[in-house]
């Protein structure tokens, strides 16, 4: 059996940029559209979950084109029982051809039957919240948790998949370089990070981030965030402010980003709503990304 690729080799060949990955017409029967190559520019993307008018799967995906994202990112099936069948909406993704590009499986630990589910779909990535356990030995959970996506891994480079690693407000991996560190360990180009712009706002800046993480980060999120006024008003207050308008300096991001070669995914994760709110966003993306 051909052996599996270190990360060192990896980077060696420029393969983390694997948000434009190939997903085998055997692990997609559905024969979905593909998250393509981005064509030298960050690609532009909406929670599916965003989409808050009351359509057809494939009225939703022509709204989201419409108003200028070029993809969509899904929680998973097993995050929210009886929404539509991955296949159904794989073949509305098709028909209107803009796909969905990452699902998200949040801190679900059936690693493998999201990869399932994201092959159908033919995305680029899964999503994973690592678990915080603060009654618990940190290193116990840190062991642990590693050793969830550690099992998941190979599964993940057989479909050509990378786990994704987001930051998040959960007391655990709440700085780049243990992230870093947390992510090199597993030793597999298949495990990576989700870099949260407005995540790391509680605890520092998100270019010193990008700066550590490096080329590590497989896509980002995106949302504004005012420090001052979350110690003014409450930490969740900093979330209240649109994209541009808060305190996260993003020709800074910008630069760093460039300096990476980031060419992948940027998802909103925001407040959604109907057609007037998603094209707000997708303005508000154009403007904080410098499209």
């Amino acid at each position: 059996m051909k052996p599996s690729i270190d990360r060192r080799h990896f980077l060696q060949l420029g393969g983390l940029a694997v948000t434009g990955a190939v997903i085998s017409s055997q692990a997609s029967p559905a024969r979905p559209v593909r998250a393509a190559e981005s064509g030298g520019r960050i690609k532009k993307a909406v929670g599916w979950e965003m989409i808050r008018e009351e359509l057809s799967l494939e009225d939703k995906f022509r709204l989201a084109k419409d108003v200028g994202f070029e993809g969509v990112e899904i929680n998973s099936r097993l995050l929210r029982p009886g929404s539509p069948e991955p296949k159904d909406v794989a073949r509305a993704s098709e028909k209107i051809g803009i796909p969905v590009h990452g699902v998200s499986g949040a801190s679900n630990t059936d690693l493998k039957a999201i990869l399932d589910e994201a092959a159908i779909y033919g995305a680029t990535s899964v999503l994973h919240v690592v678990r915080t356990d603060p009654q618990g030995s940190y290193l116990e959970n840190y062991r642990r948790s590693q050793a969830l996506l550690r099992e998941a891994a190979p599964h993940a480079e057989k479909l050509r998949i990378p786990l994704l690693i987001e930051n998040v407000w959960a007391t655990f991996l709440i700085e780049p370089l243990t992230t870093a560190r947390y992510i090199d360990e597993l030793n597999s180009p298949f495990v990576q990070a989700y870099f949260d712009v407005g995540n790391c706002m509680r605890w520092g800046v998100p270019q010193q981030w990008i700066e550590v993480l490096g080329k590590r980060i497989g896509k980002i999120h995106v949302k504004e965030y005012s420090l001052k006024t979350a110690m003014s008003q409450g930490m969740g207050k900093g979330f209240d402010f649109p994209m541009g308008e808060g305190d996260i300096q993003w020709n800074r991001v910008r630069e760093e980003l460039a300096k990476i070669g980031f060419q992948g995914w940027a998802t909103a994760e925001v407040r959604g709503g109907d057609r007037q709110r998603l094209a707000e966003i997708s303005a508000e993306m154009d403007r904080i990304l410098g499209r």
